[in-house]
């Protein structure tokens, strides 16, 4: 007992990078107090997020715990000193299931205590100790961590104040930079090297109005970043507005660009700004920017060369302050080449082009956004809990996600309906099945299409080698895109009903009518 002070002391006055120093912090107090689970949660708005922890299953890092779907945690909130809950206790326990001990039948009786963790007098979050045998924790443990709440918050103050320092150096405004910082910790997951790499990317351009190109692949969540891209600006206080350039009618996108004024055309019943203007002094996210037509392209560039708009309609011109963001899962690039994109409006949207990494380069993610959604799902179809069967996790990671997060985020939230209908108790610590997940079937197909087009043409007709090639680029294409038609006609740059019916005539099973 006498020990543990002077290691969290040495702690506090060690240059360490800070989750090194809050990873030490759970591991010291898991010897310290003989525990199976140890946690450190920030608190983001509502939530919970654990930020170093010690004894539970990896995807746990990745789960955002609402405080009001959980009694302890919402009862340690509560209170300023610890609390302790008997073994018996009816309340759930928010990591029933998750212990990294992964038992066959995980223990319904165990003991918890924690405490609510407070930085110049705001809460920052919560510490909580967990144990699997009955009767570990007693009063004298709650007055032991009591002691240690001075060495715990102070080693979180070093840990924010860090943070602060590092945000004050690349941003102008000390109290916007922090609160917006704040904001974008929580909407991304990612350790991976890969992962950290961009988002330290992100944090530098963020400070500048450089046009930004995020790249990647559909499913990747380009839209969180562009929205951290903003929080980290000095822009964060103006609004950000998007804009999904595919779902713009040709007809209508100057409009809904630029704005119109009364009478501009047939229904232009008033004047109406367009995204610019509501974008004013703020960010524009141009979501899907290689599907805008070529005619509205050359306007846009205007509008960027010049920061001035023309609503539709009129010769006046209004000034514009906005900041560009951009993305695209096309090779525009390519596009430029093929004359389908302006070399000039891509020169002036790529000025910082920044790849996003699919999900099959972040396999340390994997599991902490399996945690995430797994969570999000728990809470949404009232589970008591949730949690991975060695074989699905092991299955998870072994997938290739050809739809990346938005792919997974599915996959998780179809298997845990499955439980509910193989008759899965809510009220019981329920264990998702690696069958449940419905991968094995998808791994087996894009095996096949790989097999396939690494079929040799040889000896075939040119009409027989031109229908393999198109079979197999819209199997993939469909594999790629989720079996949605319309993304798969885009990628492969056809008309989606024309492409319905080259794929029924080409014997593919088409399904129904793309809307």
């Amino acid at each position: 007992m006498t020990v543990l002070p002077t290691i969290l002391l040495a702690d506090l006055v060690t240059e360490l990078p800070a989750p090194v120093r809050l990873q030490r912090l759970v591991s010291n107090l898991m010897a310290e107090f003989g525990c199976g689970a140890v946690v450190l949660l920030q608190k983001q708005q509502d939530y919970l997020k654990p930020v170093a922890m010690q004894g539970l299953a990896r995807e746990a890092l990745g789960r955002h715990f609402a405080i009001a779907h959980h009694p302890r945690l919402a009862a340690i909130m509560a209170r300023r000193e610890p609390v302790r809950f008997a073994p018996d206790s009816s309340l759930p326990d928010p990591y029933d299931g998750l212990l990294d001990t992964r038992p066959e039948q995980p223990l319904a009786v165990h003991d918890c205590m924690g405490m609510s963790l407070y930085v110049e007098g705001e809460c920052w979050g919560a510490i909580t100790l967990d144990a699997l045998e009955a009767g570990t924790f007693d009063q004298a443990s709650e007055a032991r961590l009591q002691h240690y709440s001075f060495l715990i918050e102070s080693i979180v103050r070093v840990c924010r104040l860090e943070r602060d320092n590092r945000v004050l150096r690349q941003s102008r405004n000390h109290s916007e930079a922090v609160v917006a910082a704040g904001k974008a910790d929580g909407a991304i997951i990612g350790q991976s090297k890969v992962m950290q790499q961009v988002l330290r990317q992100l944090d530098v351009v963020a400070d500048s109005d450089l046009p930004v190109l995020l790249l990647g692949e559909t499913g990747t969540g380009k839209e969180l970043f562009a929205q951290r891209l903003h929080q980290l600006s000095p822009r964060c206080s103006k609004p950000m507005v998007y804009i999904n350039c595919a779902a713009l009618p040709e007809t209508l996108a100057e409009s809904e660009l630029f704005g119109h004024v009364k009478g501009a055309f047939s229904g232009a019943g008033h004047d109406r700004a367009g995204r610019f203007e509501a974008a004013d002094g703020g960010t524009l996210f141009l979501d899907e920017v290689g599907e805008l037509p070529l005619s509205i392209q050359a306007k846009l560039l205007r509008v960027l060369q010049n920061g001035e708009v023309q609503r539709l309609g009129t010769d006046k011109p209004r000034t514009v302050n906005v900041r560009i963001v951009a993305a695209t899962n096309r090779q525009l690039a390519k596009r430029v080449q093929d004359g389908e994109f302006r070399a000039d409006l891509y020169h002036r949207l790529s000025v910082y082009p920044l790849p996003i990494p699919p999900l099959r380069e972040r396999e340390l993610d994997i599991l902490l956004l399996a945690g995430h959604f797994l969570e999000q799902n728990r809470v949404r179809l009232g589970f008591r809990s949730l949690r991975f069967a060695a074989e699905a996790e092991q299955l998870l990671l072994q997938y290739d996600w050809p739809g990346n997060v938005r792919e997974l985020e599915h996959v998780l939230s179809r298997a845990a309906i499955q439980a509910l209908s193989h008759g899965q108790n809510r009220q019981d610590i329920v264990t998702l099945e690696a069958h449940w997940l419905g991968l094995a079937a998808s791994e087996s197909n894009l095996s096949q299409n790989r097999a396939e087009q690494s079929l040799p043409l040889a000896g075939l007709s040119l009409k027989q080698a031109v229908q393999c090639t198109q079979r197999q680029m819209i199997s993939s294409a469909l594999q790629q895109h989720q079996q949605c038609w319309a993304d798969a006609a885009r990628a492969l740059g056809v008309d989606a009903s024309n492409l319905h019916k080259l794929a029924q005539k080409l014997g593919l099973k088409a399904g129904k009518e793309p809307a």
